[in-house]
């Protein structure tokens, strides 16, 4: 039991050592991921695209 307890204790412990990012931070890193994943899909798209294309071309 005083393991769980020292557990708990150290958790929070550092908890109190972790800094949130302020709104605006919260925001750009936001816009960048969102970013990243449309570019992403396109990109993953474009390629799935081509690669059906040589698929059909070879099967016919």
């Amino acid at each position: 039991m005083n393991k769980i307890k020292a557990f708990f204790r150290e958790v929070k412990i550092e908890t109190k050592k972790v800094v949130f990012p302020g709104k605006g931070e919260l925001i750009d890193s936001t816009k960048i991921v969102i970013l990243f994943v449309v570019v992403f899909a396109v990109f993953l798209g474009v390629v799935d695209f081509g690669l059906s294309k040589i698929v059909q071309n070879l099967v016919k």
